[in-house]
């Protein structure tokens, strides 16, 4: 017998009955022996930036905030993900800093006792709570950076400027937040003419850049593949001006390859090749959307949510069988390059990068 939720009515309990706790260490393994100890969990759609390669300028609509997980909500969803496993969390949007009280969630996540708990953010504002998100147990950041030319970097945002963001990720380390990394997403055409530029940028902070190639998840749909700065490119045109090698004992579920420069220079190069190279055979991620979804892909439609759950006074067993069901129900890849993929309804700054 099912209640309305789909889950077995014996695995609802009633709101204040005691909770059994699940036994700890539990894997979340699929079909495919991929074990997940990764949760990126998105606590808002909503952004203060309008990047070209994610949201429309006018005209987004966004989740009430009544659908929203509230910090309890989210927490108790992370809680039965550690039991079952996961091992890191991370914070995203939309952007997550426009959501109030954010180091709040970050302690509650912190004293759940996850061993990384991080947080990525476009950087606006960052600077006025780096100190408070490390106090609250925060332990690093990445910082979203698509141009280091003022001018260009407006363009592409269409909101905020190039300084506030390079003042935020000074405060950041200042706060203790790091490795610090910068996320670039390069477009053909547009700020692919930077890449040495941020490998300079690399090796004069010692900070990582993480150069990300373009997804189809714009929510104008206007993604193209000739617009895709292929990884092989970025890492060729920046060991032909400083040579690099492979950062040995890189974790391999991670989705950069990860690059030191030889000559033993200061920084690290980074790149997500989602596209030209796939990393779906380690994927090891699950996704909390801001409104309750369990999401097991950027790129698949499939999710099932726990708002309803969470709310109807379910058990932790109960969230935990939704958990176990997204990853039973995993591809064996994001199915980019095959003739029927369709592109996934939710954008980006709806899902949770």
């Amino acid at each position: 017998m099912s209640g309305a939720t789909g889950v077995p009515v014996r695995l609802l309990r009633r709101r204040g009955a005691p909770e059994e706790p699940l036994p700890e260490g539990e894997a979340l393994v699929d079909r495919f022996g991929r074990v997940h100890r990764d949760l990126r969990i998105s606590v808002t759609d909503r952004c203060n930036f309008r990047c070209v390669y994610c949201m429309p300028e006018e005209g987004v609509a966004f989740r009430p905030r009544e659908e929203l997980l509230t910090y309890e909500e989210i927490t108790r969803v992370a809680r039965v993900a550690k039991a079952l496993g996961v091992r890191s969390v991370r914070i995203t949007g939309g952007e997550p800093l426009v959501r109030r009280d954010v180091p709040t969630l970050v302690a509650q996540l912190a004293a759940v006792g996850f061993e990384d708990l991080a947080l990525t953010t476009n950087g606006t504002r960052l600077a006025a709570l780096a100190e408070p998100l490390a106090e609250a147990g925060l332990q690093r950041v990445n910082v979203s950076c698509d141009s280091l030319r003022p001018e260009r970097f407006a363009a592409i945002r269409r909101r905020g400027d190039l300084p506030t963001v390079l003042a935020a990720m000074d405060a950041a380390e200042a706060a203790g937040l790091h490795p610090l990394k910068v996320n670039v997403v390069l477009l053909a055409g547009v700020n692919d003419d930077e890449i040495v530029d941020f490998a300079a940028f690399a090796r004069r902070t010692g900070r990582v850049v993480r150069f990300i190639e373009f997804m189809p998840l714009d929510a104008e749909g206007r993604w193209a593949r000739e617009q895709v700065v292929p990884a092989e490119r970025v890492l060729a045109e920046i060991d032909a001006v400083w040579p690099l090698e492979p950062v040995p004992d890189a974790d391999p579920s991670a989705p950069a390859e990860r690059y030191r420069f030889r000559d033993g220079g200061r920084g690290e190069i980074g790149v997500v090749a989602s596209v030209t190279r796939p990393f779906c055979g380690r994927c090891d991620r699950l996704r909390l959307t801001a409104d309750g979804a369990i999401r097991n892909c950027l790129f698949s439609d499939d999710e099932r949510s726990v708002r309803e759950l969470l709310r109807d006074g379910a058990s932790d067993e109960a969230i935990a069988q939704v958990l176990r069901a997204a990853v039973g129900a995993k591809r064996a890849g994001h199915g980019m390059d095959d003739p029927g993929f369709l592109r996934p309804q939710r954008s980006m700054s709806m899902i949770g990068g």
